[in-house]
């Protein structure tokens, strides 16, 4: 036993072999050492027909430092229970004094074959069964065996397993975007991959062109990660702490942190991005020609048509049929491609994006006719345009359109605050920006504004500084003309204006006030930020946007349009506090203690530390307290305290029983 562990660490611990090599380094010391343990096991078995086999992991020969064996002994039934169970002891409990963790399982293949028609885990295991020892024809019986079902029952199997596959990347989240990612199970991980290579055995279509190359490339990647967060922890460790990021990507050979994570980021979001075309694919197919959308072609605007659940590009034709004059190729039809498979909510069929992929050039002067208004009305289409971008993404396409776009690509943004890289989160808030257009005058500017406000994180410098230079650059060459550039460029200086002054300042301070209306200049400008501030908010995390930071840029916003629209700035602060409410609280001299929405109040005699006393017990109740004012008049103290509610919101009855003892 000592022998098989002390091999097993001299490859584990061998710095020179990494990712896939390490995997299959470890699986031909333990293939050789299971072996001699099956040979021994064996010796006084006189009885054929017997085979120890791999299966899962191991049997892909990705044995991880941490991972366990799964094994299967397979017999042809000629042994009774009792040798059967004395030879299964003879080869598991020398795994287990060997400190392994072990997975196993006694079968015929018959056996494993009614269990795989039933039961889709015993099916994927054994498409992966590995000979390791005995009589290889009892393996090769199950292997063709296992296939053959698997393609024979491949309809409920894939729509099983692209249930399981959904409701997994519902539970784990997404690799690209999670700041400690899990790498085998979440969206985009390793067991993605896994899933795609079983579904590709079923002999349906899968993958296309190039698809098995870029998933390897990517697949290697992630087991490298894997690998070494095994190393790093000394046992199974799937999760990319934030504490492992600095040593994984020394032990990998990556400058720092950062650069490890955007590889990271990028092989998974090859792996969603694979998957998700795979899987729609699977979903045509499984649905037969009866049960797709339409057998049909419609046009979609000049060269594009929907076919089959798909955006294609082709010529155009005229009423007679015959070919008109070709659709320009460039990043127009892109953008007017990606506009209309959003709103279709259906893919850009693959042919077409490498036929865009070929032919459209890097924009670096003026966009041609149409393409703004198609840029605008992609990013207003909804939650579909994410997708249909990252496609454009994996092709290269978005930097066609914006060169500038490159550096923010899978760029991470480590901190708890961010859930996103930066090039997803400027995404994600243009869809959320394109369910407010409602409430401004000039929706495309805030989806464009929006689209690209913190661009800048990709360089070095400000970030907001860099993203006005950008802005000043990118909207002209886009057609804006020098009044919507100048509102662009502001909505990059001022974009963390609102929220930060509503939860920093005193929003009842007069000078305040007057400092943001002048500094938006606009009510156009205010209403666009407002917009923009909620949109970047949702974006950024769960915590970024309640009803507490809701509430404050609200009245903040409420304040800045009452001075821009020509009134007074006291008539919306009161003069600060006290109000008028208070104050006739004071004069009466009564104790009060109230809370209503976010604000508690307080009117007491005035004694010496009632408003610590009051901070703690909102403390001792974990009330974040977010701004406070007090003051004392005639023998009586007041105080308000404007507190944020927690995700049950505030039991009011509570508090103010506790503030009153």
């Amino acid at each position: 036993m000592n022998d098989v562990r002390s091999r097993r660490a001299a490859v584990v611990a061998d710095a020179a072999l990494r990712g896939r090599e390490l995997c299959r380094a470890l699986s031909a010391v333990t293939d050789e050492w299971l072996g001699q343990v099956f040979a021994e096991a064996v010796a006084d078995t006189t009885a054929g027909g017997i085979a120890l086999v791999a299966v899962g992991g191991y049997g892909r020969e990705e044995l991880a430092p941490g991972s366990d064996l799964d094994l299967w002994l397979l017999h042809s039934g000629r042994l009774d229970e009792g040798e059967l169970g004395a030879l299964a002891e003879r080869l598991w409990y020398p795994v287990w004094d060997a400190g392994l963790k072990l997975g196993h399982g006694v079968f015929t293949p018959r056996q494993v074959l009614a269990l795989a028609a039933r039961e889709l885990d015993t099916a994927t295991c054994a498409l992966s069964a590995r000979h390791l020892a005995g009589d290889a024809a009892l393996t090769a019986k199950l292997f063709d065996g296992a296939s053959a079902q698997w393609r024979k029952r491949s309809s409920r199997f894939l729509a099983e397993l692209g249930q399981r596959v959904e409701a997994r990347h519902h539970r784990d989240g997404e690799v690209a975007f999670l700041l400690e990612p899990d790498v085998k199970e979440a969206r985009g991980g390793l067991r993605d991959v896994h899933a795609l290579a079983w579904a590709a055995r079923s002999g349906r279509p899968v993958l296309v062109e190039g698809d098995a190359e870029a998933l390897a490339a990517a697949e290697d990647t992630l087991l490298g990660v894997r690998v070494e967060l095994h190393r790093a922890a000394g046992r199974a460790a799937d999760e990319l702490l934030l504490e492992r990021q600095d040593e994984v990507a020394a032990a990998l050979g990556d400058p720092d942190a950062d650069a490890l994570m955007a590889r990271v980021a990028a092989a998974a979001r090859t792996v969603a991005w694979i998957g998700d075309e795979a899987w729609h694919r699977l979903s045509s197919s499984l649905a037969g020609p009866l049960g797709r959308l339409s057998r049909r072609d419609r046009p979609l605007g000049p060269g594009l048509v929907l076919r089959d659940g798909e955006v294609h590009v082709i010529a155009a034709r005229d009423g007679d049929g015959a070919v008109d004059e070709p659709v320009p190729v460039d990043v127009t039809l892109v953008l007017r491609a990606a506009a209309a498979a959003s709103r279709a909510g259906v893919p850009i069929d693959r042919p077409s994006l490498d036929r865009l992929t070929e032919a459209v050039a890097v924009v670096d002067g003026p966009w041609p006719e149409g393409a703004r208004q198609a840029l605008v009305d992609l990013l207003s289409s909804g939650p579909a345009a994410i997708g249909v971008i990252e496609a454009l993404d994996q092709r290269g396409l978005v930097h066609r359109v914006l060169p500038e776009w490159e550096p923010t690509r899978s760029r991470p943004q480590r901190n708890a605050y961010h859930r996103f890289t930066v090039d997803r989160h400027l995404c994600e808030a243009a869809v959320n920006a394109a369910a407010l257009t409602a409430t401004v005058a000039r929706p495309d500017l805030l989806v464009v504004g929006t689209w690209l406000h913190d661009l800048g994180k990709g360089y070095p410098g400000d970030h907001t500084e860099v993203g006005m230079e950008l802005m000043a650059t990118i909207a002209p060459r886009m057609g804006f003309d020098l009044d919507d550039v100048t509102t662009l460029v502001d909505m990059v200086r001022h974009h963390l204006l609102l929220p930060d002054v509503a939860t920093r300042r005193d929003l009842a301070d007069d000078d305040v006030i007057k400092g943001v209306a002048a500094a938006v200049g606009s009510l156009g400008t205010l209403e666009l930020l407002a917009a923009l501030t909620e949109a970047d908010s949702l974006a950024t995390g769960p915590s970024a946007w309640g009803t507490w930071k809701a509430g404050l840029v609200g009245e903040l916003v409420a304040q800045v349009a009452h001075v821009l629209g020509g009134g007074e700035v006291a008539e919306v602060t009161a003069g600060g506090f006290p109000g008028p409410e208070v104050r006739r609280m004071l004069a009466a001299g009564a104790t009060v203690v109230s809370g209503e929405g976010d604000v508690l109040t307080v009117v007491v005699p005035d004694r010496p530390g009632m408003f610590a006393r009051v901070a703690g017990t909102l403390a001792l109740k974990a009330v974040a307290v977010r701004a406070a004012d007090a003051v004392s008049a005639e023998g009586m103290a007041a105080s308000q305290f404007r507190v944020e509610p927690g995700p049950g919101g505030l039991d009011w009855d509570d508090l103010v029983s506790a503030v009153r003892r």
